[in-house]
């Protein structure tokens, strides 16, 4: 309304008309889906699942609640029925529990109608305020949630405790006629839960023995992870009998929806500093170790592996970078794979582990993760290290001391061959030569490419398999591939504080022999 009006009296003439708020919340949803609008933005991944099963709970006027694992965008799509609501109601002017004018519900609300009439004040209360939540922890009371008597109140207006205006309001009757959300609905106390089940059935509420019911129009929605079933707590069977829909939520299940999802929440836009350039590829990269962990049979699946893991690795990649240019007083700087040894603490802080992964520790499987999705991406634009011919092995003669006969020279049985892609002979051949290469984060571009062109072979195979767009691509997709070798034992690997060491695996495994 564009002259809202101020009074009841106006509020008649005007034609409005109050509805309840499921009505309310069902026909903007129609009127929504009719014009091909989308109520739910930034939410990606759930087009069909969660978001018709949403739709359908909203168009069925019913209380739900959204089942699923940690990171799972539970709260934002209960935020996101805000949407839903009209942009503004009226309500009584004063009133705690935003009456409506045609139907007040308490004390306050009548006696200002019938004192005041048709010149009775309204306020009008924008659809932000109409929605509330609260997290559920141990500590909620039924106080906090309903409300209860107020003896200071009582005593300081010197009213009856048989009196309704003593009554204080808790947070639930406080959004009537709106929405309310209890996140992580387990953890509230089993005896608290029962105080809900008259305004999910009846749609009331009664403070201790008050004699009188204040019904509440208001749409109820909970959030619940299905751990805490077993870990911290449950819902009580007469509530979750209640709860007219239960809608499970998932994890993307494509590595491009979850990289937009991390893209759009990730704080990567950065001014004030260098340009700081993350292709797609990298940023899949990123999603592919959360990907990894929860696959990981080190991994504590029932847990779950949050969204929020791959948004924190991203951010903590993008400030590498960003501290790698300002050292060397670059302009312009994009990712390594040797960058990513980096956000291990985005990974070991959010992903919980099995008996086994606590043995190996955190850390350890954390570059597990990096190098299985590593190994992935290389499998996906590389050839199998393994499809080719036997390579050759060159005899050695060796000398031997014999009991009987002294030094004697032998000839030393090769091991046995093993097979290698033809693209990969020359930089097999480069590292079993005893030859080694060590790149950094820290070292500037000129330095880092450097050092991977040094490795024969390298460069024409990813020129004829990654098609690189840019000499930042190219230094990428050289990286992959010694990644690609390791992941797949065809040359070693050592973690060498900030910089990383490429070897030939038997010469890495004798001096790591030695070391032990």
């Amino acid at each position: 309304m564009t002259n809202k009006p101020t009074t009841l009296g106006a509020l008649k003439e005007a034609g409005y008309r109050p509805r309840p708020v499921k009505d309310e919340l069902r026909e903007n949803l129609r009127r929504a889906l009719s014009r091909g609008e989308n109520p739910f933005p930034g939410i990606h991944g759930y087009e069909r699942t969660v978001l018709p099963a949403l739709s359908n709970a909203v168009l069925s006027r019913h209380d739900f609640l959204l089942l699923g694992l940690r990171g799972q965008a539970k709260t934002r799509l209960l935020r996101l029925l805000v949407n839903l609501l009209d942009p503004e109601i009226p309500a009584i002017a004063g009133s705690e529990l935003n009456e409506d004018p045609f139907a007040p519900i308490t004390k306050y609300g009548r006696r200002i109608i019938a004192e005041r009439g048709d010149a009775a004040p309204i306020a009008w209360i924008p659809r932000a305020e109409r929605y509330r939540e609260k997290l559920a922890t141990p500590d909620v009371t039924i106080a906090d949630l309903i409300g209860d008597i107020d003896p200071i109140k009582a005593a300081t207006e010197r009213r009856s405790y048989s009196d309704e205006e003593v009554i204080h309001f808790g947070i639930v009757p406080r959004t009537n006629r709106g929405i309310f959300a209890i996140n992580e609905l387990p953890d509230l106390q089993p005896r608290i839960q029962v105080g809900l089940l008259n305004i999910l059935e009846e749609r009331d509420l009664q403070i201790r023995g008050f004699p009188v019911r204040i019904p509440l129009d208001i749409l109820l929605v909970f959030s619940a992870n299905p751990e805490d079933y077993t870990n911290r707590g449950n819902i009580i069977t007469p509530l979750k009998d209640r709860i007219s829909s239960q809608i499970f939520t998932h994890y993307p299940e494509d590595v491009k929806i979850a990289a937009k999802i991390t893209a759009q929440e990730a704080w990567v836009e950065r001014s004030g500093g260098p340009s700081v350039e993350v292709p797609q590829l990298f940023r899949e990269l990123v999603e592919e170790i959360a990907f990894a962990a929860r696959g990981s049979e080190f991994v504590d699946q029932s847990s779950g592996v949050s969204a929020r893991m791959p948004i924190s690795a991203l951010e903590i990649l993008v400030s590498n970078l960003e501290r790698r240019a300002f050292v060397h007083g670059e302009s312009r700087v994009s990712p390594r794979l040797c960058d990513l040894p980096a956000t291990l603490p985005a990974i070991t802080g959010k992903v919980e582990m099995v008996y086994e992964g606590e043995q190996q520790g955190a850390e350890v499987i954390a570059k597990k993760l990096i190098g299985t999705a590593v190994k992935k991406l290389f499998d996906a634009k590389f050839p199998a290290p393994d499809a080719g011919r036997p390579t050759e092995r060159r005899r050695q003669e060796i000398e031997e001391d014999d009991e009987t006969a002294g030094p004697v020279r032998r000839v030393r049985t090769p091991p046995p061959a093993e097979k290698i892609h033809p693209l990969y002979e020359p930089i097999a051949a480069w590292f079993s030569a005893g030859n080694r290469v060590t790149i950094s984060d820290e070292a500037p571009f000129s330095e880092h490419v450097k050092a991977l062109e040094s490795v024969p072979g390298l460069k024409k195979a990813v020129e004829e398999h990654f098609s690189p767009a840019s000499k930042e691509e190219l230094a990428i997709g050289m990286e992959l591939v010694l990644e690609g070798l390791t992941q797949h034992l065809k040359i070693a690997r050592e973690d060498l504080d900030s910089r990383v060491s490429y070897t030939e695996m038997l010469k890495f495994n004798l001096v790591k022999n030695r070391t032990h």
